[in-house]
């Protein structure tokens, strides 16, 4: 069986997914393409454009018009990928606080995710990707040639995210994370458009009890089976 050419990787939020793809992606020579990026390049966009990020129908416009792309990294400075906005490289920008604090509403609007399906399709069917977000399987690609459900309890996600914030010298409640965690959980499994689940053809993996290594080296023997 030849390599699989589109690889999908869905899951719940802090499960590992990017972790793993971005590492699976760089052992095939592919492009990691995390979708989650293009929903804070349309926030990016909106923020800058002084639109409210509560005006769902000027948010969806932008989404729906914008030209969003996802290609191999460009510069050696850390980056996964570059991020064009309109053909500019907005790949730092898409990371700012700012961000971070307004995507979460933007990435449940109905008709952004539809517009931003459209172009994930666009990448995605150029081949030689492994995509990583919570509808890959189900919904964007779901001709992929390997679909992952990459799992975890709540509370094991919420305390590799404790580890990961008190190991880089930050401050941290575990029980706020924790709680955040089943709330995104809740948001992503709820929604009307495109929930969290798995694909009926999925591989589902628990990570529960596996470290990183462990979850790579499973995947990675599915894709050269």
């Amino acid at each position: 069986m030849p390599t699989p050419s589109i690889i999908a990787i869905d899951g719940p939020a802090a499960s590992g997914k990017s972790t793993l793809g971005r590492r699976l992606a760089d052992a095939l020579g592919y492009l990691f393409f995390d979708t989650g990026v293009m929903y804070r390049a349309v926030t990016w966009g909106a923020l800058q454009r002084s639109i409210q990020i509560d005006d769902e129908v000027a948010v969806t416009a932008l989404a729906e018009n914008a030209q969003i792309d996802v290609r191999p990294p460009s510069k050696n400075d850390g980056r996964a990928c570059d991020v064009l906005l309109d053909g500019v490289d907005i790949t730092w920008e898409t990371r700012r606080p700012e961000v971070d604090a307004n995507v979460s509403p933007v990435s449940v609007y109905a008709g952004v995710r539809r517009a931003l399906t459209a172009q994930q399709r666009r990448i995605g069917l150029r081949g030689r990707v492994v995509m990583v977000g919570r509808d890959i399987g189900t919904v964007v690609l779901p001709e992929a040639d390997l679909k992952i459900y990459l799992d975890a309890s709540a509370e094991e996600r919420a305390r590799r995210r404790y580890t990961e914030i008190i190991g880089r010298g930050g401050s941290a409640d575990y029980e706020k994370i924790l709680a955040g965690v089943r709330d995104r959980d809740r948001i992503d499994s709820g929604r009307l458009v495109a929930p969290l689940r798995p694909a009926e053809d999925a591989v589902i993996l628990n990570s529960d009890k596996l470290d990183a290594d462990e979850v790579f080296a499973r995947v990675e023997a599915l894709c050269r089976k």
